[in-house]
């Protein structure tokens, strides 16, 4: 197994100047701890280029937090997998929950999407979960199944070892319940799977599947000692190095 990937989505926080002192605190609080994971910092589009030149002299990589699945063209609003490549991404999170259920993008939308990054060269990080309704109803199996299925089935095996999955269950983001090791663990297993019976054990094993929910500095080390989390996507905790880093030291002491 590859070394963990810790992922901070900022979301729609921060100008540019307050994402390049945060990128800013992030780096240098990197250099004086030892870092055995990979860390990306995912802020706005607007703070994309100032924060890929704070950025340049570091281990840490760049992520976006969306594209569209062309390269140009019509798309009112839409940035496309060519401009983020051009500003240097290294990583486009897709099919994140906020995405999936605010702004109502399909499982076949999101599969366009992870094509796209691909033949860019980027490397998405493909977001599943299931809402408070479907695991009450008993739907979790069936609901991150078909979300994959629909995610990877144009996905060939030779580039699938290009793409990270991210577990986010919809009920546990910012609404106080928290899921339990058992639970997740659960899940990231149901997922790991899947991969091996899709791609075979040498690179279904090669996948990192990160753990992203309410993550923060009291948490993270238990959520990555469950079996087959292999990283976390980070939200609120990461909009302060206070609290990100603490997490990232957590995960790699």
């Amino acid at each position: 197994m590859t070394i963990p990937l810790l992922v901070g989505n900022w979301k729609m926080h921060g100008t540019r100047a307050e994402c390049v002192e945060r990128a800013r605190k992030i780096v240098r609080g990197l250099r004086q701890i030892p870092v055995a994971a990979e860390v990306a910092l995912a802020p706005p589009y607007t703070g994309l280029a100032c924060v890929k030149e704070v950025l340049k002299n570091s281990d840490v990589r760049l992520a976006a937090q969306n594209c569209h699945w062309e390269e140009s063209g019509a798309y009112t609003g839409e940035i496309s997998p060519v401009m983020l490549y051009e500003i240097g991404c290294d990583y486009v999170i897709l099919g994140h929950s906020e995405r999936r259920h605010i702004l109502k993008e399909s499982d076949q939308m999101i599969a366009q999407k992870i094509a796209a990054a691909l033949r860019l060269g980027l490397r998405p990080i493909v977001c599943v979960g299931e809402t408070l309704e479907e695991r009450r109803g008993g739907r979790t199996r069936t609901v991150i199944g078909r979300q994959l299925r629909f995610a990877l089935k144009a996905t060939a095996k030779a580039a699938i070892q290009n793409i990270e999955i991210a577990y986010e269950p919809v009920w546990a983001i910012g609404t106080g319940q928290n899921a339990t090791p058992k639970q997740i663990g659960q899940v990231h297993n149901q997922i790991r799977k899947l991969l091996l019976k899709s791609f075979g054990a040498e690179k279904g094993h090669r996948i990192r599947i990160l753990y992203g929910g309410s993550v923060k500095p009291e948490n993270a080390e238990t959520l990555m000692s469950t079996p087959e989390v292999n990283g976390l996507l980070v939200g609120g905790a990461s909009l302060s190095p206070a609290t990100f880093l603490p997490i990232v030291r957590s995960v790699t002491a």
